[in-house]
């Protein structure tokens, strides 16, 4: 038996603000309600957040625009990183995610652990692709470069 919730904050894999998701009571008594993240879909509660959805919609579209220009200028970038390897090309350890985010603040690029995604271990020198997930439709291709020290 599902209860009807009206988002009043965008939640990550289950809508955006103003949406009316069908969710499990519990997930609404324990979670949503009690962090304000939804209240109970009322006539009175939706008058309310139709003016808080479009507030939302202007608040994401420019959080959109602003991540656009950051994936632009990721994608011109190729990451140079100079790491301990043996002989063979093989890196004492591996490039982690904390390291591109080192590397990408000395390029003045601010972002955040989470958003980079590495799809396997970065162990030997070369060249290689790293997504970086800025939002959840818009994500950039990063060249990295790994060279001996």
């Amino acid at each position: 038996m599902a209860k009807e919730v009206i988002l009043m904050e965008d939640v990550p894999g289950l809508g955006y603000t103003g949406d009316v998701v069908r969710v499990s009571p519990g997930y609404a008594r324990n979670y949503l309600l009690p962090r304000n993240l939804a209240a109970p879909a009322t006539d009175a509660t939706r008058k309310r957040v139709e003016k808080r959805k479009v507030e939302a919609e202007a608040r994401r579209a420019q959080h959109r625009e602003a991540a656009l220009a950051v994936a632009e200028r990721i994608k011109a970038l190729t990451l140079t990183l100079k790491v301990k390897a043996g002989t063979e090309g093989k890196l004492f350890g591996s490039v982690t995610a904390l390291d591109i985010v080192g590397a990408l603040k000395t390029q003045a690029v601010e972002v955040e652990k989470q958003q980079v995604i590495i799809g396997e271990a970065i162990k030997s020198v070369g060249d290689h692709k790293v997504t970086i997930k800025l939002m959840q439709d818009v994500s950039a291709e990063l060249k990295v470069l790994v060279s001996a020290e």
